[in-house]
């Protein structure tokens, strides 16, 4: 089969795909390498006409406070009727025109904006109902930022809607063959020649199940470097047996560049992979049927979040 991960961004030049193919009991990996024409992208790791797992650094699913709005069966079903309805992927300036149809908020920094408005904007009880559960705080590692806020670095929403409605609903629509985990089933029971099977896999979350840690941050190259040599131990526990380019980016840190921080996440996230199609960590989905069919889950993660923390004490 063929496992892959794509790094994704809004900008087409820190979008990088890692990619490897497993014969014989080994996985055989090449360099990143752009993704490049999306609408190439599929045809490009189904050509062989093998089983295709591929990971993506992005959302897939919506918070269960928003889905219970929502008349289709599931987030396969909402994703698909999104073709329809170009005004969701809008993102809003001002609160004022924030709905349940256009939910993306903001377009740029605000004074004294808060996620406790934008929650009540949408007709949420709080912040906290923005967040789907794979998003929030467990004891291993903080919390995620919610789909629908596109400000800050640590936002996901902007990587939501690039990939969503320029890349995968139109996919969808063009009958790629195409299967969603978790919502249609386990990783390995939609594993078939000659389909794709997608799957949420966040990069620093499949860094800590490997075991490694940057000494620094990974936007520096020196610390991606410095952490080449238990990257390459990583691989080789993992039966990964990299080319002499991946061999040599590795080495290198990647390069770097503004991308390199890219590059080093799509091989991460191709390593989480790995790890779950070989049985080194559990296709885990909680059984939670919001979960299974409309939030989705992180491939790879059984840490479930922390429990909300109890209500302070009355004064007096």
């Amino acid at each position: 089969m063929i496992a892959a991960h794509a790094d994704w961004s809004t900008d087409p030049r820190k979008r990088w795909l890692t990619w490897a193919r497993r014969a014989e009991g080994q996985w055989r990996a090449g360099a990143p390498e752009p993704v490049g024409d999306l609408a190439a992208l599929l045809p490009r790791l189904l050509g062989p006409g093998l089983p295709v797992a591929l990971g993506l650094d992005l959302p897939l699913g919506l918070p269960r406070a928003y889905a219970a709005t929502r008349p289709e069966p599931g987030f396969p079903a909402f994703l698909r009727g999104l073709a329809a309805r170009p005004e969701f992927f809008v993102v809003n300036a001002g609160l004022e025109t924030v709905a349940a149809a256009s939910p993306f908020y903001p377009a740029r920094g605000v004074a004294g904006m808060t996620r406790a408005a934008h929650a009540a904007a949408l007709g949420l009880a709080g912040p906290q109902e923005l967040s789907r559960w794979c998003d929030r705080a467990t004891a291993e590692r903080p919390a995620g930022a919610p789909l629908f806020w596109t400000l800050g670095a640590n936002q996901s929403g902007k990587a939501a809607i690039a990939a969503w409605r320029d890349w995968l609903i139109p996919a969808l629509e063009g009958a790629a063959p195409i299967r969603l985990w978790p919502f249609e089933g386990g990783l390995h029971a939609l594993l078939a020649p000659g389909r794709a099977v997608l799957a949420e896999v966040y990069p620093a979350e499949a860094l800590r199940q490997c075991g490694l840690r940057l000494a620094g941050s990974k936007r520096a190259e020196t610390a991606r470097r410095a952490l080449a040599p238990a990257l390459l131990a990583e691989m080789t526990a993992r039966r990964v047996q990299p080319d002499a380019a991946l061999l040599a980016a590795a080495t290198a840190g990647f390069g770097r560049d503004a991308a390199g921080e890219d590059r080093f996440d799509s091989v991460i996230g191709l390593l989480g992979l790995i790890g779950v199609l070989d049985g080194l960590r559990p296709d885990f989905v909680p059984d939670d049927p919001w979960i299974r069919r409309w939030e989705g889950w992180v491939l790879g993660q059984t840490a479930l979040p922390r429990p909300p923390a109890p209500p302070a004490p009355a004064s007096g």
